[in-house]
């Protein structure tokens, strides 16, 4: 019996064995059929944005033709996540236009973001954004180091978004990890409330073929699967997107056009509602071609009939796509096509601070009307070029010959226009061709150096003022014309690029007490103006004016004009009719103000011609500040006579 045993023992053990054996063999027959996906690199479309794929890190291929300016792409080397993903590579020089794979890094958003030309790709500027990317053609890196143990890439936490559903979103495509026996086997760490498992249940949302779901699949790929449509699924979207989903990136506009522009439209009833439509087509293209923006052009629209009314002003729409929208709900006014009366409402109250004027940015008028005014447009016109509005003109079907003698103000375009040399004045010869006129304007409006109304008499001029300080005068009295030159100086728009100040006194000697370029603030120039010291001594007024033009206006700009203010309360001891005559053919406009003992005769040859509008006569020194309003009327009158063409 212990034989029969042990021999039973025997056999239970070489089975035991034979079973061990052989189930080693099939595991590893097994492992040899179950092969690792191959990674299949994903491809996505030119307009795919950074921030729209979850992953920190991924490999992507891109097609050709990404170079299309219509990609957009914010920064250099660094781009934000907004930017497109190809246009970016394309702009950084890893890829050229024909396309091809790469390794996209997420890195934290940047404070800014420089535009550049580079490869054939424009970039735009950018002022912040919250996520960055970088871009390598260094793509076999992609997944060696994968930042969750037993995973190839770091799968991105989703949130549900309610009211969206998988069916028949665009998706990007991402490779799915390959998970770890471990990590398989391994129950799934708990999860807030509304976001997806990090692991497994992320990748039940993408499209993927497994022989333990599929009915079809053949034996042996109980571990294949396809790369899915999913790499930001329509249901779910990173909770880090959330809020750039409707957030695009606001331009800050053009620099190079920073211009204030009004836009007064025709709403008269015979315009009609389909050429109203045109109308608006027509400024809604305007404002797509201008990017507007705080840093570029801003723009406010007037509609106009019988009456005036402002649509919206300069600051109420800061980007043009704020500005489309605003212009597709204007609706039309009816009545007549008074021109006169809204050039005149623009030139009051449009362009004023409160509705968001820069003070240094032109401020731009373009009018548009259908065939003609029905009210006089001159006089309202040549008040707003006096205030420094340049007026553009945009007729459309103008009055043919048999209607002219309704026009009640014939020419009236010219009349009307900053200058009548062409470059303020479009005539278009139906409303059907006005889009033709978009680029044309868009180009003019935005040349500020040929914006020739933008100077004024207030913010175009070098002043010298040379101001008597001889014994005669007195510290009381000099205290009074001090007070005067900062009256003066108060009407002026000073800084570096309009208007600046300078200061001579005199007695038998000179001294500068500031030139033109020392300060650039009204309130510098006033406070210069008050530490000026009494000098005290005799009155050569005649080499006083030759110093000024040394020392002063020599260094004035070209483009300047030079105005030389001398303020004396007697004769010279010097002869200042040659010195008077260097300064009128130097282009120096001299106005010569006298007080008490001062010789008529001689403010007459200080004075540029007319010695009438250029000398000026006060018994006392405290009647000057009398004189202020009508020195500044006769600066400004010169001023606008200047011939228009």
């Amino acid at each position: 019996m212990g034989i029969v045993v042990l021999t039973m023992k025997a056999s239970v053990m070489e089975m035991f064995l034979v079973l061990l054996v052989t189930g080693i063999h099939s595991n590893k027959e097994m492992t040899k059929k179950i092969k690792r996906p191959k990674f299949n690199v994903p491809q996505i479309n030119c307009d795919v944005k950074a921030g729209k794929i979850i992953n920190p890190e991924f490999v992507v291929k891109c097609p050709a033709g990404c170079q299309d300016p219509k990609y957009h792409v914010y920064g250099t080397d660094i781009y934000s996540s907004y930017s497109s993903v190809c246009a970016a590579a394309v702009h950084s020089g890893v890829l050229d236009n024909s396309g091809g794979k790469i390794l996209v890094r997420k890195v934290a958003g940047q404070s800014g973001y420089r535009g550049s030309y580079s490869n054939g790709v424009q970039s735009l500027s950018l002022p912040r954004w919250r996520e960055s990317f970088i871009v390598s053609g260094e793509t076999t890196k992609a997944y060696q180091k994968p930042s969750v143990p037993g995973t190839t890439a770091q799968p991105a936490t989703l949130m549900q978004v309610p009211g969206t559903t998988p069916e028949g979103a665009a998706h990007v495509t991402l490779p799915r990890p390959s998970l770890s026996a471990a990590s398989i086997t391994s129950s799934p760490r708990p999860q807030p409330v509304g976001h997806r498992s990090r692991e497994l249940d992320l990748w039940a949302t993408i499209a993927y073929t497994s022989s333990q779901y599929s009915p079809h699949a053949s034996p042996g790929e109980t571990d294949s699967w396809k790369p899915g449509s999913v790499l930001l699924d329509a249901g779910f979207v990173p909770k880090e997107e959330l809020s750039t989903q409707s957030l695009e990136p606001v331009s800050q506009g053009d620099p190079n056009c920073k211009v204030d522009l009004s836009f007064l439209i025709d709403g008269s009833t015979s315009v009609g509602k389909r050429r109203f439509r045109i109308q608006k087509q027509f400024l809604a293209d305007i404002a797509q071609a201008l990017d507007i923006g705080p840093a570029g052009p801003l723009m406010g629209v007037v509609q106009y009939g019988d009456n005036p009314a402002t649509q919206f002003n300069l600051k109420t729409h800061m980007n043009s796509r704020d500005l489309k929208a605003a212009i597709e709900k204007i609706t039309q006014r009816g009545g007549l096509s008074n021109v006169g009366r809204a050039i005149s409402s623009v030139t009051k109250n449009f362009f004023s601070k409160a509705n968001g004027n820069r003070g240094g940015a032109p401020n731009v008028a373009v009018v548009m009307v259908d065939g003609w005014p029905t009210d006089k447009v001159e006089e309202a016109s040549r008040l707003a070029r006096e205030s420094g509005i340049n007026i553009f003109f945009i007729t459309i079907e103008g009055a043919i010959e048999t209607e002219k003698q309704y026009v009640i103000e014939p020419n009236f375009a010219n009349k009307a226009v900053c200058r009548t040399n062409g470059f303020y004045s479009l005539s278009v010869q139906s409303w059907f061709s006005l889009h033709k006129s978009v680029q044309p304007l868009v180009k003019r409006v935005c040349d500020t150096e040929r914006l020739a109304c933008s100077k004024t008499c207030f913010n175009s001029a070098d002043i010298g003022f040379v101001i008597d300080g001889s014994s005669s005068v007195g510290t009381g009295n000099f205290r009074t014309v001090l007070q005067f030159v900062a009256n003066l100086s108060k009407e002026f728009e000073i800084s570096d690029t309009d208007t600046r100040i300078g200061a001579v006194q005199y007695t038998y000697e000179q001294r500068l007490e500031f030139g033109f370029e020392e300060y650039s603030t009204k309130p510098d120039i006033l406070n210069a103006i008050k530490r000026v010291g009494y000098w005290s001594g005799g009155t050569s007024t005649g080499a006083a004016i030759n110093y000024a033009l040394e020392q002063l206006f020599k260094k004035s700009k070209p483009n300047k004009r030079k105005l030389m203010i001398l303020i004396t309360d007697g004769r010279s001891y010097d002869d200042v009719r040659a010195p008077a005559m260097a300064a009128h053919h130097k282009g120096v406009i001299t106005y010569a103000i006298g007080v008490a003992w001062a010789a008529q005769d001689e403010l007459e040859v200080i004075a540029t011609h007319p010695a009438k509008d250029h000398a000026f006569f006060v018994d006392e020194f405290d009647n000057l500040y009398r004189s202020v309003p009508k020195v500044i009327q006769n600066i400004c009158t010169e001023f606008n006579s200047q011939p228009r063409n």
